[in-house]
C-alpha cells in the first residue's frame, strides 16, 4: 500500500474522491441524482449544441490539414523509432478500444430507429427515411468520431515520444501556458481528463451490461433488470482484472485479436445469411450520399424546426459527447500503441481504416435489420438492447449468431475496461507507461461501480445524461490542446522550413 501511495499523484485521490461521492449520491438518492443530471444535460444540449457541432468539425479539418501539410513526415518518436505492433494488430487494438460495445449495441438499433421511429426529416417508414437511416448512422460513426480520437492520440503521442513529456493531458498544454501546467491548473486539467474517461468508459460498460442482459432475456428468458445487470458487471470486472494482471502486451493484444476474429465471423455470417446483394448495393450508395452530404450534416442544428433540432440533440450531440468523453481513454491508448509512426501514416490509418470497417459493419447489420423489418418482423418494437438478437432470430443459424453476439459484446466489454484501467493508471501516476497492478485494479473497481450506479439511478437515460455533461469541459481542453500542439509543431526542426 505504501508503494501505491508513493506512486500515485493528487489527481488519483481527487478523482477517486469525486467518484466515491458520486457513487454514494447515486446509491442513496437515485431520484435526485437522475433529476439533476438530467437538468444539467438538457442545459448543455440546448445552449451548446452548436458548439459541439463546430468543435468536432474543427477536429476533422485539423486532422486533414495535418495529413497534407509539411508536418506529415514527422515521426511520433525519435528519428530511428519504428512501430512496435504490426498493422493488423495496431488496427485491431485501436478499433476494439475505439468502438467496441457501441458498434454492437447500435449496429441494428440505430438504422432501424432512424427508419421507423425517429427519422429526422422524412416520414417514418418511407423510402426517404430508409435511405437516410444508413447515411445518418455512417455520419455518427464516421470520420468525425475517429477525428476526435485521432486528435488527442496524435497530440499525446507527439509530446510523449518526441519530446519526452509525461503521458498527461496537462503536459500537452505547456507550450501554451508554460509552468502553470505543472501546478494547480495542470492538476485540474488532468482531473477533468480522468473523470471524463471514467464516465465515458462507465457509460459504455453500462450499455454492454444491458445488451448482454437483453440477449440472455431474448434467448433464454433470463430476467431483465438492474440486479442481473449488476451480476454481469461483477463477472466481467473479475475477467478484465485477470486480463489487466497479464499486462498490455499479453492481455489487451490477445483480447483485441480475439475480438476481431469473433467480429469477423459474425460479420461474414450476417453478410452471407442476410440479403447480401441488398447490403452491398446499400453500402455503395450510402458511401456516396455520406460524402456528398457531409458538410451539411456536420453543421445541421435546425434552428427553425423544434422537432428536428431535438433530434440533433438526442442523436448527434449525444454521439459527439460520447466520443469526446471516450477520447482521453482511447486517445491515450492509441498513442501508447502508435510510437514510431509518422503523423501522415498515423492520421491516415486512424481516420479512414476504422471508418470503412464501421461502414461495412453498419451496412451489413443495419440493412439486414431493415430488410427483416420490412418483411413483417417488428424489430422497431423491441428494446434497443434486444434488436440485434431479434434480427438474428429471423436468420438461418440465428441461435449460433446470437451466442456469438453475446460473446463479442463480452470480449469488447473486457477489452474496453482493461484498456481503460491502463489509461487511468497512466493519468494518475504522472504519466507512467507502467502503472502498478494495484492502481489499475482500483480504477477497474471504480469504473464498474460508476456503471452500476448509473444503471441503478436511471438506466440508459442516466448514462446519457452524465456522459454529455462530463464531455463538455474536456472538449474545451481538446481545442486548447490543438492550439498548443500547432505552436510546438511549428518549431519542430523536421516540420520547419
Amino acid at each position: 500500500m505504501k508503494k501505491v501511495t508513493a506512486e500515485v499523484t493528487s489527481v488519483f485521490w481527487i478523482t477517486l474522491a469525486i467518484t466515491i461521492a458520486m457513487s454514494i449520491w447515486g446509491s442513496v438518492a437515485p431520484g435526485l441524482f437522475e433529476k439533476y443530471s438530467g437538468v444539467l444535460m438538457n442545459f448543455i444540449s440546448v445552449h451548446f449544441g452548436w458548439y459541439y457541432l463546430l468543435a468536432v468539425t474543427f477536429f476533422v479539418l485539423f486532422c486533414i490539414y495535418l495529413i497534407f501539410s509539411r508536418f506529415g513526415k514527422i515521426r511520433l518518436g525519435k528519428p530511428n523509432d519504428r512501430p512496435e505492433f504490426s498493422y493488423a494488430s495496431w488496427f485491431a487494438m485501436l478499433f476494439s478500444a475505439g468502438m467496441g460495445i457501441g458498434l454492437v449495441f447500435y449496429g441494428v438499433a440505430s438504422p432501424v430507429s432512424h427508419y421507423i421511429k425517429t427519422p429526422p426529416t422524412a416520414e417514418a417508414g418511407s423510402v426517404e427515411a430508409l435511405e437516410d437511416a444508413l447515411r445518418i448512422t455512417f455520419f455518427h460513426y464516421g470520420v468525425h468520431a475517429w477525428a476526435i480520437y485521432a486528435t488527442i492520440a496524435l497530440i499525446l503521442a507527439y509530446f510523449t515520444f518526441r519530446h519526452g513529456k509525461p503521458a498527461l493531458v496537462s503536459a500537452t498544454l505547456e507550450p501554451l501556458f508554460g509552468h502553470h501546467m505543472k501546478k494547480g491548473w495542470g492538476k485540474a486539467v488532468d482531473v477533468i481528463a480522468v473523470f471524463a474517461t471514467l464516465i465515458g468508459v462507465a457509460t459504455t460498460l453500462g450499455f454492454g451490461a444491458t445488451q448482454i442482459n437483453g440477449g440472455l432475456t431474448y434467448l433464454f428468458g433470463v430476467a431483465s433488470g438492474f440486479w442481473v445487470q449488476l451480476l454481469i458487471i461483477v463477472i466481467v470486472t473479475i475477467l478484465f482484472m485477470l486480463s489487466t494482471y497479464s499486462g498490455l502486451g499479453k492481455g489487451i493484444k490477445y483480447l483485441s485479436n480475439t475480438n476481431m476474429g469473433v467480429a469477423g465471423i459474425l460479420f461474414l455470417g450476417t453478410l452471407i445469411l442476410g440479403p447480401t446483394l441488398y447490403i452491398l448495393n446499400s453500402f455503395t450508395n450510402t458511401v456516396g450520399t455520406y460524402v456528398m452530404s457531409l458538410p451539411i450534416e456536420a453543421l445541421r442544428i435546425a434552428p427553425n424546426s423544434e422537432s428536428e433540432r431535438q433530434w440533433v440533440m438526442d442523436w448527434t450531440v449525444f454521439f459527439w459527447a460520447w466520443w469526446i468523453a471516450w477520447s482521453p481513454f482511447v486517445g491515450i491508448f492509441i498513442a501508447r500503441i502508435s510510437r514510431g509512426r509518422t503523423i501522415r501514416e498515423f492520421l491516415s490509418g486512424v481516420l479512414f481504416v476504422p471508418t470503412i470497417v464501421c461502414f461495412l459493419w453498419f451496412a451489413t447489420f443495419g440493412m439486414s435489420g431493415i430488410d427483416i423489418q420490412n418483411s413483417g418482423a417488428d424489430l422497431a418494437g423491441l428494446p434497443d438492447e434486444q434488436v440485434l438478437f431479434g434480427m438474428f432470430d429471423q436468420l438461418p443459424m440465428g441461435i449460433i449468431l446470437s451466442i456469438l453476439g453475446i460473446l463479442l459484446i463480452s470480449t469488447f466489454f473486457i477489452t474496453s475496461a482493461d484498456s481503460a484501467t491502463f489509461v487511468l493508471g497512466m493519468q494518475t501516476t504522472n504519466g507512467s507507461l507502467s502503472p502498478s497492478t494495484m492502481v489499475k485494479f482500483t480504477w477497474g473497481i471504480a469504473q464498474s461501480a460508476i456503471a452500476a450506479v448509473l444503471l441503478y439511478t436511471g438506466g440508459l437515460q442516466a448514462l446519457q445524461n452524465v456522459l454529455i455533461s462530463a464531455a463538455f469541459p474536456f472538449s474545451i481542453i481538446m481545442l486548447l490542446m490543438c492550439i498548443s500542439f500547432y505552436k510546438a509543431l511549428s518549431k519542430d526542426k523536421v516540420g520547419g522550413k
